[in-house]
């Protein structure tokens, strides 16, 4: 069994004009193993939001389960930890004070000093320290979500939920953020089950990016294996020859809600069902292909010094 398992989910809510019931999405299967990074990416509409609040306990599947670790997921707890879009602090509590929450309900039994040295070092990691003592009506938007991350972090979950965390933040202060979002998940290896509406993003930051359809009846139509090396950053992850492959691939499926997948990419269908892209064979052909080249070249260079030295 996989470290996190997503089981046959299905989610109905009752019809806005009282018909009965419609389906957000269904027969969501997804296997994620430990400290793997995935996002979910779709248009609005196909339940991505209300996935993530399945697996963090805070809405229930009409039909399926969630499962972690081989236990079911039927309540929030501690080894699940969310960062949503709007922030959610505490306003009459400080930077310090919202992250030492958390703290203390992961560890009661711990001493003053080593909560307050735990809490200062996840408030470094966000580069936050001068603000330390701030209320959230003191901080800019990029500062409330580093303290959101800071407090999901510091009570190391198994399971990091983001549901689109950077929505509300422009893009300099994004790309800083995603960096020391990299950094504590690299440190900490945590799992992430991230939500993002952002292509460029999911790239950057994904193992693997889960395609929805479009809802209602949404389900998962691929997965993308970003198959780019670590570390990554934005300016050199462009570089790479399977960059704008991929990306141009996930736009064209939201674009064309395609549910067929391109013949010259590596497609294979995974054990549950799900439809598995890669790129890295494709990548591999063509590296081999350069280098049967070189040594095309090379070969006929030497032949030529030989024949230079002969006469």
């Amino acid at each position: 069994m996989s470290y996190l398992e997503v089981s046959k989910v299905s989610k109905y809510f009752r019809d806005p004009e009282h018909r009965g019931t419609f389906c957000v999405f269904e027969d969501i299967y997804l296997k994620i193993e430990k400290s793997e990074f995935i996002t979910v990416v779709g248009h609005s509409g196909c339940g991505k939001s209300t996935l993530l609040n399945i697996i963090a306990g805070l809405e229930g599947a009409s039909s399926g389960g969630v499962m972690l670790e081989g236990k079911e997921v039927d309540s929030p707890g501690l080894d699940r930890s969310v960062v949503f879009q709007n922030f959610a602090l505490i306003p009459w509590m400080t930077v310090f004070e919202n992250i030492r929450l958390a703290v203390n309900a992961a560890n009661p039994d711990w001493s003053k000093s080593q909560i307050k040295d735990y809490v200062f070092k996840y408030i470094d990691l966000v580069n936050l320290r001068e603000a330390a003592n701030k209320k959230p009506s003191a901080l800019s938007g990029g500062m409330k979500q580093r303290v959101g991350l800071a407090r999901a972090f510091c009570i190391n979950p198994k399971v990091l939920l983001l549901d689109e965390p950077f929505a509300q933040i422009d893009a300099l202060t994004r790309g800083v953020i995603q960096d020391e979002l990299v950094e504590m998940w690299e440190d900490s290896k945590n799992t992430v089950f991230m939500v993002t509406h952002d292509v460029d993003e999911a790239i950057l930051l994904s193992d693997r990016v889960v395609l929805m359809t479009n809802g209602p009846n949404a389900r998962i139509g691929e997965i993308v294996e970003i198959d780019i090396p670590r570390p990554r950053t934005r300016a050199s992850i462009i570089e790479h020859p399977s960059y704008y492959k991929i990306r141009n691939h996930i736009i064209h499926f939201l674009v064309e809600r395609s549910q067929k997948l391109s013949s010259v990419n590596d497609n294979k269908e995974s054990n549950n069902g799900n439809k598995i892209v890669s790129f890295k064979k494709e990548l591999s052909k063509v590296n081999a292909k350069r280098t049967g080249q070189s040594h095309s070249l090379f070969h006929a260079s030497r032949a030529e010094e030989v024949n230079q030295l002969n006469n």
